[in-house]
């Protein structure tokens, strides 16, 4: 099915992981791509792939922003789709930050097996630095935010459009050791109920998928610690960038033109609260 023909889509962070299978299964569903990230080279290499157009900007400079969707603009003269994809786990800087979450897990899961006290405490919020705290929520809230502001200009204007946010079941549930990521994921849970209800006037619906453990680069450092994920999922496996590429291909068809405002959450039963 061409589920997505005649539509202009642009995914951000569409240059890896779950970002670049939803552009890849959208180009397949017939949609026309552009395709952003803040590497130049990834995003010309999938927007090679798919037949379409690349444009690096970080989605946490409003500027940066304004200047993609007016290239956007100039080039297709409409949007049809935005995927507010683009993120940061916290740990590309520091890669031992996350080893350390996982050891901290399993230590603590060996804790609680023995009977005894739990001896290992992740203080993540006590550590976390002012720099970084504003630097995860610039790129996820700051940068839904940005990104579907200037999206609605084009959107509003012809009456029409879907917006997918990526949230997470750490925005939902909550996650030990990541007090960053879980607020800025939760605050875009949030962003789009109150966007989906102001917009539905104009014909704009607004979603957001919240994925569960997804295989990616970003969730690699946590490998120690798999197997109890996966135990701990009821599929008995993580899941894969294009599980949560089915689900927003739905939530951008027209066959979710009754949907908005809502929160799909391909996570393998990890949460079944939505």
């Amino acid at each position: 099915m061409q589920r997505l023909a005649d539509k202009v889509a642009l995914v951000t962070g569409g240059g890896a992981g779950i970002g670049e299978a939803i552009a890849r299964r959208f180009r397949a569903e017939g949609a026309t791509l552009v395709v952003n990230d803040l590497d130049p080279a990834r995003a010309e290499r999938v927007a090679r792939d798919v037949e379409g157009s690349a444009f690096a900007a970080d989605v946490a400079d409003s500027a940066a922003v304004r200047r993609m969707f007016e290239a956007v603009r100039e080039r297709h003269g409409r949007l049809d789709v935005l995927v507010n994809n683009a993120g940061i786990a916290g740990h590309e800087a520091d890669p031992a930050r996350a080893e350390r979450f996982a050891a901290v897990a399993l230590a603590q899961l060996q804790e609680r097996m023995s009977g005894g006290a739990i001896r290992t405490h992740a203080d993540a919020t006590l550590e976390l630095s002012d720099e970084d705290w504003r630097r995860m929520l610039a790129v996820h809230l700051d940068g839904t935010f940005f990104c579907t502001r200037e999206a609605l200009r084009l959107m509003a204007a012809q009456g029409s459009g879907a917006i997918v946010n990526m949230g997470s079941i750490m925005g939902t549930a909550g996650g030990a050791g990541a007090p960053a990521y879980c607020a800025a994921k939760g605050g875009i849970l949030a962003f789009t109920r109150a966007v989906a209800r102001e917009v539905a006037t104009r014909g704009i619906r607004v979603n957001a998928i919240a994925p569960g453990w997804i295989e990616t680069a970003m969730t690699a450092p946590l490998a120690p610690v798999r197997a109890m994920l996966e135990m701990q999922t009821p599929l008995g496996r993580l899941g894969s960038p294009d599980d949560v590429a089915w689900a927003a291909v739905y939530l951008a068809s027209d066959e979710a033109g009754f949907v908005t405002g809502q929160v799909l959450a391909p996570n393998g039963g990890w949460t079944m609260n939505q």
